[in-house]
């Protein structure tokens, strides 16, 4: 538990500057959805960005993880465009509609939107279903 004390705190604190920069609020993506505001998009394109530049230093430095094996980044089979075209409509659909994708519930719900633990239950039944029916399902 100890060696995991630092993984809450790295999570409480990003997800306080979730909460601060707005980038978890309703008003917000509802914004970029509706083609109002570039804010959302800005913090996007920015996410782009540093993760290409991050991925370029590990490849480039062979940068090892905490527990000192290389970090290695399978490259994807660009064949199978179809699921991440379905996956992402999913997942746009359910930003869309919940104001929220998955990562920011648990800041919102921290944040005092207590409503938000219907969406994480339901993220976790749909995750532990997923695991259940994963062999069975076309991929």
């Amino acid at each position: 538990m100890k060696g995991n004390i630092r993984y809450i705190i790295a999570g409480i604190a990003f997800g306080f500057i979730l909460v601060k920069s707005e980038v978890v609020s309703w008003f917000r993506i509802q914004e970029m959805f509706h083609f109002q505001s570039i804010f959302m998009y800005g913090i996007i394109g920015l996410a782009i960005i540093v993760g290409f530049i991050s991925i370029q230093i590990i490849k480039r430095f062979n940068l090892k993880d905490i527990e000192g094996k290389p970090i290695t980044i399978p490259p994807k089979d660009i064949t199978q465009y179809k699921r991440y075209i379905i996956g992402g409509i999913f997942f746009g659909l359910g930003w869309a509609m919940l104001g929220a994708c998955p990562g920011p519930l648990f800041a919102l719900f921290g944040a005092g939107y207590t409503v938000m633990i219907i969406p994480i239950i339901s993220a976790v039944i749909g995750t532990w279903t997923y695991g259940k029916l994963r062999t069975k399902l076309p991929h």
